[in-house]
């Protein structure tokens, strides 16, 4: 069974995200949980609040076991882009984009599938 949680309008880049998300696609959610608060990067924190959520809605609403759970899907997509201007030289205007991101994970009690099998 699996359970997802989804942050939404998040202001981060996806492309910064993303490096992070691959770090912990197919890991045990614990063992997610503490890389991510081992990790530097500034997504680690935010990524893992999502993935505490979608343990949680495991655990309240599937009645799943918190030790079983493992990472099964991480994705980020990109939200609406705020266009900012900033002066530029010879009079002309250089624009600033500010990306947000749309994170999501979802967990689930089986684990991943070993390789080599179809």
């Amino acid at each position: 069974m699996q359970a997802r949680a989804v942050a939404r309008y998040i202001r981060m880049s996806p492309r910064k995200v993303r490096r992070t998300l691959r770090l912990i696609k197919g890991l045990p959610v614990k063992e997610a949980q503490s890389l991510l608060n081992l990790l530097p990067h500034r997504a680690a924190k935010t990524i893992r609040r999502v993935v505490d959520s979608a343990a949680a809605n495991a655990e309240n609403n599937h009645d799943m076991e918190s030790e079983e759970l493992w990472v099964e899907e991480a994705w980020v997509d990109a939200g609406p882009t705020m266009k900012r201007w900033r002066a530029a030289s010879g009079g002309r205007v250089g624009m600033i984009r500010k990306r947000i991101s749309h994170i999501g994970v979802v967990v689930s009690d089986e684990g991943p599938e070993p390789e080599g099998e179809s």
